[in-house]
């Protein structure tokens, strides 16, 4: 008899061995053996990956790597997804929220999994990917209504286009319609604070937490 804890423990696997095939079979057989695909998700794939995201920053592993076993987490959540939408179709989400790692930047490791942790805590969510030109941000935020713009940045060197949202928000007249949430791996309250945005979140747990407060 295959446990719950036998697949969060094979889902965790998967990801460490960058194997995609493995992880979307995991998610079949998840979503067959009645296991919540929230649970699974939080669990399993996300645990896996904030390791796979310490051992990149103790220089263990490398991008490659990162990118491998981000690219099996998503073959999971592919196959999850219509199972979360399900059910939080029938709750009534929480907020809608606009996310994307910022122009320049094409690491969306702790972007994806923000955005599904929110999916899970019932929001509404917007991926608009990686490398998101600023323009893009507003205009979607306007055509969705969106609650929350949520970017990511992992250089110093793109974090200063997170001052850029905050600007054409405000040129745009919509900024004091919606908050704003910014994070990553260089991103501080402090640099949070002297742009204007609403919200530092440090984590995914974090940003969870701190968007559950607002809404």
């Amino acid at each position: 008899m295959v446990t719950k804890t036998d697949i969060i423990a094979k889902a965790k696997e998967a990801i460490l061995d960058f194997d995609d095939e493995v992880a979307g079979e995991v998610a079949k057989e998840a979503l067959a053996t009645g296991i919540s695909p929230a649970e699974l998700i939080e669990e399993g794939f996300t645990a896996a990956m904030l390791e796979i995201g310490e051992k990149f920053g103790a220089g263990e592993l490398f991008l490659p790597h990162v990118i491998a076993a981000a690219d099996a987490m998503q073959a999971a959540i592919d196959i999850l997804t219509p199972e979360l939408e399900r059910t939080s179709a029938q709750t009534k989400s929480r907020a809608t929220v606009v996310i994307g790692t910022i122009e320049g930047d094409i690491h969306s490791i702790g972007k994806d999994i923000v955005a599904t942790m929110l999916k899970i805590a019932g929001y509404k969510v917007v991926d608009l990917g990686r490398d998101v030109p600023i323009k893009t941000y507003v205009e979607k935020a306007k055509e969705v209504k969106a609650d929350v713009i949520a970017s990511s940045a992992l250089m110093t060197t793109t974090m200063v286009n997170q001052a850029q949202i905050e600007k054409q928000l405000k040129e745009s007249g919509i900024r004091t319609d919606l908050k704003t949430m910014i994070g990553g791996a260089p991103v501080t309250k402090a640099w949070a604070d002297k742009i204007g945005a609403d919200i530092y979140a440090e984590n995914a747990e974090d940003a969870v937490a701190k968007l559950n407060a607002l809404f």
